[in-house]
């Protein structure tokens, strides 16, 4: 079992930025890879950013690539996502979640999730 909590959401203007972070406990966090994702009202879930075991390696959707970071720190448990250059379309509940499958940008491969944080990017 693996427990995941998301904070940093929150009201911005656009061209701003915002750091979420995701705290996991449970399994040890660096046995699994990380990804964000997220989901606007009447949308499907969709992809945003992934990242290896210990860091080495991440992916994008092409839509965040160059404006969004996501990094870990697994001697505190936590991944993060720095979103910078923040655009009204960014505006989404944002969810962390594990995966065995490193680098997937599938939900399906995605095992345990948060209970997800609010980004709202007004224009």
């Amino acid at each position: 079992q693996v427990q995941l909590v998301e904070s940093g959401g929150g009201l911005v203007q656009a061209g701003g930025s915002l750091r979420l972070a995701c705290a996991a406990s449970g399994r040890p966090f660096s046995s699994y890879a990380m990804g964000w994702f997220r989901q606007a009202p009447g949308k499907e879930r969709e992809f945003v950013a992934g990242i290896s075991w210990i860091g080495a390696n991440t992916v994008y959707a092409d839509s965040v690539k160059g404006r969004f970071t996501i990094s870990r720190d697994n001697a505190n448990n936590t991944v993060y996502l720095q979103m910078n250059s923040l655009k009204p379309e960014d505006t989404a509940v944002y969810y962390c979640a594990t995966t065995y499958y490193s680098g997937s940008r599938k939900a399906l491969e995605y095992d345990y999730w948060g209970q997800g944080t609010q980004v709202t990017v007004s224009s």
